[in-house]
């Protein structure tokens, strides 16, 4: 199979028709089997608080949602790693709102080292906290933190503008996955797919940001929007379809163009299908989240409205996750912590 340039990626962005897409969906399998095997990854969710600094339009969890706030006790978010540890999950992704104060950086440095001591060091750690300067990134690195998540949203600065308030910068977020990888994290971003005013051409540069930047994971979805935001769009189900489609399609296209990065196959997809997950894998993807934070606390962690699995129990989810890769013909690699194969290519190559 050729590679892939710009231009492929803008045709196939804007193909329909579902018979030609199928053809690209097994493209990318392929290349799927071929970098990274058909073996998924889990990595079991933590979303330990939902305390945001930031205002984000299109957040369920921005600062001014009114909605109950919490953040989980050190026993708590310990009892949930060990879980993941002792069922063979990989790695855990500790996600929070985003804030920048002293007890908060103590506080993730704190669980992130006890994490790692009480796992032995074998429980690969990704942190999903947004915006942190460098220091803080590197002090959370050398706690034993591996891995760090930070979605740029989008790469248009105009859409960046209007989905932000005054103020936010698409650059100070690119500064920050430029900080992540010099501090030593596989780096890991993705974008919202189907934005008010988004085009293929758009979607067509996200995908060559990810390369241009040496991604090493990549986190993306659809759009779904939460009733208690700002930000409006054209919500009917065509348009919810065309999100969906479109989201398969920057799977099947990222894998294709990058090859061997990690790509996950979030639980967004599931929202607007019962199978999302699994199609998602079908198009290339190889990661899971499972999530396992504590029943008690999901229905106060919405990014968005009609978010999946919010009274399932983690070996519920455990269940449910081992039989749906299953339907799809890939095995989940228990006990392996999955990290990236471009990272571990990148490192080397700067040695």
């Amino acid at each position: 199979m050729k590679k892939f340039d710009k231009n492929d990626l803008l045709y196939w962005l804007k193909v329909v028709d579902e018979k030609e897409l199928e053809k690209l969906y097994n493209m990318a399998y392929e290349v799927k089997l071929k970098h990274t095997g058909n073996r998924v990854f889990l990595r079991g969710l933590i979303e330990f608080s939902n305390i945001c600094a930031r205002n984000c339009y299109y957040c369920g969890i921005r600062k001014d949602v009114v909605s109950e706030r919490y953040i989980m006790t050190e026993e708590e978010i310990i009892e949930c790693a060990l879980w993941a540890w002792e069922n063979k999950y990989g790695s855990i992704v500790l996600q929070s709102g985003e804030r920048n104060d002293r007890e908060f950086i103590d506080f993730v440095d704190h669980i992130v080292r006890r994490i790692n001591k009480e796992s032995e060091g074998k429980l690969r750690i990704v942190l999903c906290a947004g915006e942190q300067t460098y220091d803080t990134y590197r002090r959370w690195f050398q706690s034993g933190a591996n891995r760090y998540l930070l979605r740029i949203e989008t790469t248009s600065e105009k859409i960046y503008r209007e989905i932000h308030p005054e103020g936010y910068s698409l650059k100070e977020r690119i500064d920050c996955l430029l900080n992540l990888k010099k501090a030593g994290y596989q780096a890991g971003t993705g974008v919202m797919i189907g934005l008010p005013g988004q085009t293929e051409e758009d979607l067509m540069e996200d995908i060559q940001f990810f390369k241009d930047m040496d991604i090493d994971m990549i986190g993306m979805g659809p759009y779904l929007p939460h009733k208690d935001t700002p930000l409006v769009a054209l919500n009917t189900d065509e348009e919810i379809n065309r999100r969906f489609q479109l989201s398969l399609k920057m799977i099947a296209l990222s894998r294709i163009y990058l090859q061997d990065v990690n790509i996950a196959a979030t639980t967004a997809l599931q929202a607007i299908n019962p199978i999302g997950r699994e199609m998602g894998l079908k198009c290339g993807a190889n990661v899971i989240m499972p999530n396992i934070t504590p029943v008690k606390y999901r229905k106060s962690y919405q990014l968005y409205d009609n978010k999946p699995c919010l009274e399932e129990s983690s070996g519920e989810c455990k269940a449910c996750i081992e039989s749906r890769v299953r339907s799809t013909g890939d095995e989940i690699a228990f006990d392996e912590p999955g990290d990236s194969v471009h990272f571990k290519k990148r490192v080397s190559s700067e040695e």
